[in-house]
C-alpha cells in the first residue's frame, strides 16, 4: 500500500504548518496557492507546489486530485474562496475533506456543502491537526514533545475482553494506558486485573514510533 497523499489549499501560517509537518512525518503532499512567491517557497519541502487559483474549476480541475486521500481547505479568511473550494475539491470526490473555519456559520455551511471535518485556527494548530491526520485510527492526539504523544482510541476488538495485564502494552509496546473513557466517565486508577469493555476509549501516552508501531498491528 503506497502513502497517503495528502492537498493542502492556502499556504497561510496555518495551511503552511499542515504542509510541512505532513510532509516531514513523510507523507506525500501537494501544496496549492495563488501566491506564486509563497509556492516558491515551499516547492522544495513538499511533494508537488503549484501556483493556482480555487475558485477556478478549470484550474482546480488541472490539479489531478484522483489519487488524493484528503484534502485540507485552509482558506478561511476568505470565505468565498473556502466554500468554493470546498465544493469543487467534493466534486472531484476526494474521499475526506478537512476545511478551516472562522466562526460557527462558517463551520455550518462548509459542512452542509461536504467538509468532512471542521476546524478553528484559534483551538487547533496547523502541526496538531496535520499530526492527528496522519495517526489514522487515534481519535485525538495530543503532542507532549517532539516525540511524545498522548492519543486517545476506541478499544480495538481484539482488545476487548482482556484484561490490561493481559495486554501488557507497556511491555510488548512500551505504551502506558493512562485511563479509560466511556460516555462521561472517566477512569485513571486503573484495575489491571479487570477485564477492557470494548465500548470505551483509551487514552495512551507513548513514543511517536512506538504509538504507529501498535497502530500498524491493529491493521
Amino acid at each position: 500500500m503506497g502513502k497517503k497523499q495528502y492537498a493542502v489549499f492556502g499556504l497561510g501560517k496555518f495551511g503552511w504548518s499542515v504542509a510541512m509537518t505532513l510532509a516531514q512525518s513523510g507523507c506525500e503532499v501537494l501544496a496549492v496557492d495563488k501566491n506564486r512567491e509563497i509556492v516558491e517557497a515551499i516547492a522544495d519541502e513538499v511533494t508537488c507546489a503549484v501556483h493556482a487559483d480555487m475558485t477556478n474549476p478549470k484550474a482546480v480541475h488541472s490539479l489531478g486530485l484522483d489519487g488524493i486521500d484528503v484534502a485540507v481547505i485552509a482558506l478561511a479568511e476568505d470565505m468565498e474562496t473556502s466554500i468554493m473550494g470546498t465544493i469543487l475539491v467534493k466534486e472531484a470526490n476526494v474521499p475526506y475533506v478537512l476545511a478551516k473555519a472562522v466562526s460557527a456559520l462558517h463551520a455550518t455551511i462548509l459542512k452542509k456543502i461536504g467538509a468532512d471535518e471542521v476546524v478553528f485556527p484559534e483551538q487547533d494548530s496547523g502541526v496538531r491537526v496535520a499530526r492527528n491526520l496522519v495517526s489514522g485510527g487515534f481519535e485525538d492526539l495530543f503532542s507532549l514533545s517532539d516525540t511524545f504523544s498522548m492519543v486517545e482510541m476506541k478499544v480495538p476488538e481484539q482488545w476487548a475482553g482482556k484484561t490490561l495485564r493481559e495486554l501488557d502494552l507497556r511491555g510488548r509496546c512500551h505504551i502506558n494506558v493512562v485511563a479509560l473513557k466511556k460516555d462521561e466517565d472517566i477512569r485513571v486508577n486503573l484495575n489491571p486485573d479487570e477485564e477492557v469493555d470494548g465500548r470505551a476509549t483509551m487514552v495512551l501516552i507513548g513514543n511517536n514510533i512506538d504509538l504507529e508501531r501498535m497502530k500498524g498491528k491493529l491493521k
